[in-house]
């Protein structure tokens, strides 16, 4: 999910060198999206492992 959000910030970055206004608003939007998405299963994942006690490395 986070390469699709780069990949897209990639897009808006270029489309904006070269002017395209409508093109790389379009991308910008879907990246900031995709990144507050990402963001947001990061976190639970975060709360998810620390209620769970962490992970036991094995050794």
């Amino acid at each position: 999910m986070l390469r699709f959000a780069i990949a897209f910030f990639i897009i808006a970055i270029i489309a904006a060198l070269f002017g395209f206004t409508g093109i790389a608003a379009g991308a910008q939007d879907i990246a900031k999206i995709l990144f507050f998405i990402f963001l947001v299963l990061f976190v639970l994942s975060v709360i998810a492992n620390l209620v769970r006690g962490g992970s036991k490395a094995i050794s």
